[in-house]
């Protein structure tokens, strides 16, 4: 089956597992910004702003982690810009991360870079669809993501993970702009809730209305 046809009859299952997610945040701003101070969540960030004039070159495995703009499409400087207020306004809020993971692509792992929320880990739990072929197949990378998004983080802390709008869409049906997040309550074996989506713009809101308390 190709990736084209794969997607939609993946979607139709998850929706039917996880439910409608599309902009439905089911916590008020102040009672979400004290859920993630106590920490329990996974944050699902797509990558930030990048370059539309570029296109990927993957032909081999591995292709995909290059930082190079004539090879890869690249974060462009306002991307940046837009990782270090978002980074900025999550410390403003006093959200404990104790881990952040990002795709093995460039654009994924310097906007989780630039954030500052810790060290960064690269893995393929979280990978862009489209190198699929070249990492068992559509269906285990959505798999993987899966149980990754399912995972409690440790005791009183939150993940994050750093990667890309088609991955969030077919694992959750979820799809934001780019920098935009989505916040899940995992439940363990790959199953869990989502119970925000969030775009730079909000995150920089709660910052100015909940932080520094």
């Amino acid at each position: 089956m190709t990736l084209r046809r794969w997607i939609p009859s993946l979607l139709a299952l998850l929706w039917a597992t996880v439910g409608p997610v599309f902009g439905q945040n089911t916590l008020p701003d102040e009672a979400l910004v004290e859920a993630l101070r106590r920490g329990g969540y996974n944050i699902y960030f797509r990558h930030a702003a990048t370059d539309w004039s570029r296109q990927d070159q993957v032909t081999a495995v591995g292709d995909w982690t290059s930082c190079d703009p004539n090879r890869m499409r690249q974060l462009s400087d306002e991307g940046r810009e837009t990782a270090r207020q978002i980074g900025a306004a999550i410390r403003r809020l006093g959200i404990p991360i104790g881990q952040v993971f990002s795709s093995e692509y460039c654009r994924a792992w310097q906007t989780a870079t630039a954030m500052d929320l810790g060290p960064t880990q690269k893995t393929r739990a979280v990978m862009n669809l489209r190198a699929a072929p070249f990492v068992g197949g559509p269906e285990a990378v959505t798999e993987r993501a899966r149980r990754a998004i399912g995972t409690p983080p440790p005791e009183g802390a939150n993940t994050v993970f750093v990667a890309h709008g088609n991955l969030m869409q077919a694992v959750s049906g979820a799809y934001t702009g780019e920098a935009g997040a989505v916040v899940f309550a995992p439940r363990g074996n790959g199953k869990f809730k989502l119970v925000a989506q969030l775009t730079p713009d909000d995150w920089k809101a709660l910052a100015d209305r909940y932080g520094d308390r």
